[in-house]
């Protein structure tokens, strides 16, 4: 498979660099975490060629006698060389039993800068505090970004560039197959992968036909406002016995597992967080393809997932904003800067761009205003609100 140097994850890694810090990579599963580990292994021996690095990857079967958390441990210390920066780098480290045992353990040595992947539904950003006694720096890992996708084919028109990839997506193991079913396929397994051995094993579910329609439910309303009653209500309409204390279970497993992300409601006015109503955006939006088919599409709803995860991509606190009783599809934030965001495919019509341009109008701060569409051409201006391409925006051009 062709690979691509993921430079922002590595800069990330970079700035960890000796930290006390146990750095967890996350991210839903086949996102690119080992080859992201892959890398920066190879990072360390070409600026640190005296350190010792200790690479275990549990999905090779040379490793398999380490599945236990005492061996992994005695393994780890053989290996220990004083007086050099000692590495360990730990690939897929649910596969070994009671694993934070030895982790903690190597940890509390204070002798090992340590990086780990897991799991999507065995290492969950909820988990690593009961985990892992010492403090630990999370890094998530995103399918494929729009510039991603761009470098891995070489793609320098922006727009044909972006029309392809709001079909094909960000999972890059799917871009091994030549036709766009094969890819969807792929998808397909990967998602149901996810869904039926991951979720229901941590978990322990035994009704996935049922966790399957509130996926493929939250699937068809994205960007929609949902709540576990409301879904409950959807399900019981359709004659599925459910309550929306379970609903709000599976919305919490699906998060967890990072199939989905959730964002909040803002109240702009108010300055406050509201607590009915969500929004659910799937990992990767090629995953709605995949389970649903490319008929009847919402374009403008798979635009606006895109502009979620490239947000959180970015590290902002995403929410869906509210004024007036008017939505905005995202109030990003980020430390001191605040960016106000609305989404659409297609704005030629007068109409349909005083729709989206309204809310934005009608906020008064002096925070930056962004109207994203797919309008092939350079950034304007309305009445102080950008107006973007979305292949620019995604490409940070």
């Amino acid at each position: 498979m062709k690979l691509i140097k993921r430079q922002n994850y590595l800069d990330k890694l970079a700035k960890v660099l000796g930290t006390p810090d146990i750095k967890v990579l996350t991210g839903i599963r086949r996102s690119g975490k080992s080859k992201l580990l892959e890398a920066h292994a190879t990072h360390l021996q070409a600026t640190r060629p005296t350190a010792n690095i200790i690479h275990i990857n549990f999905n090779i079967p040379e490793y398999d006698e380490l599945r236990s958390w005492k061996a992994l441990y005695e393994y780890v210390s053989a290996r220990y060389i004083a007086g050099v920066e000692n590495y360990v780098l730990i690939d897929e480290v649910q596969m070994c039993a009671d694993f934070e045992r030895a982790i903690n353990g190597l940890h509390a040595s204070e002798r090992y800068d340590i990086y780990i992947t897991g799991s999507n539904a065995f290492l969950l950003s909820s988990d690593l505090v009961t985990l892992f006694t010492g403090r630990t720096f999370e890094i998530r890992v995103f399918p494929f970004s729009f510039s991603e996708f761009q470098q891995y084919y070489e793609l320098k028109e922006p727009y044909a560039a972006f029309d392809r990839f709001l079909l094909e997506g960000g999972m890059a193991g799917s871009y091994l197959y030549s036709d766009r079913e094969s890819k969807y396929d792929y998808l397909a397994d990967i998602y149901n992968t996810l869904i039926v051995r991951d979720i229901r094993q941590k978990y322990r579910i035994r009704n996935t036909t049922l966790m399957e329609r509130i996926t493929d439910y939250l699937i068809d309303n994205i960007a929609n406002l949902s709540s576990a009653r409301s879904i409950a209500d959807a399900l019981v309409a359709n004659r599925d016995t459910i309550n929306h204390k379970t609903v709000g279970d599976y919305l919490h497993y699906l998060c967890n597992a990072f199939a989905f992300y959730r964002v909040r409601r803002y109240d702009i006015r108010g300055r406050k967080y509201l607590a009915t109503n969500d929004k659910y955006y799937l990992a990767d939006h090629a995953f709605r393809y995949a389970r649903l088919g490319t008929q009847n599409a919402d374009y403008g709803r798979m635009l606006e997932n895109i502009v979620a995860i490239e947000l959180l991509r970015r590290g902002y606190e995403t929410y869906a904003g509210i004024l007036y009783q008017k939505e905005i599809d995202f109030v990003a934030i980020r430390r001191n800067e605040k960016i106000y965001i609305q989404v659409a495919d297609n704005i030629e019509d007068d109409k349909t761009f005083q729709r989206e341009i309204s809310p934005l109008l009608q906020i008064k701060d002096a925070y930056p205003k962004l109207l994203i569409a797919r309008i092939r051409h350079e950034a304007t201006q309305y009445e102080g609100i950008q107006i973007l391409d979305i292949a620019h925006w995604l490409s940070g051009a």
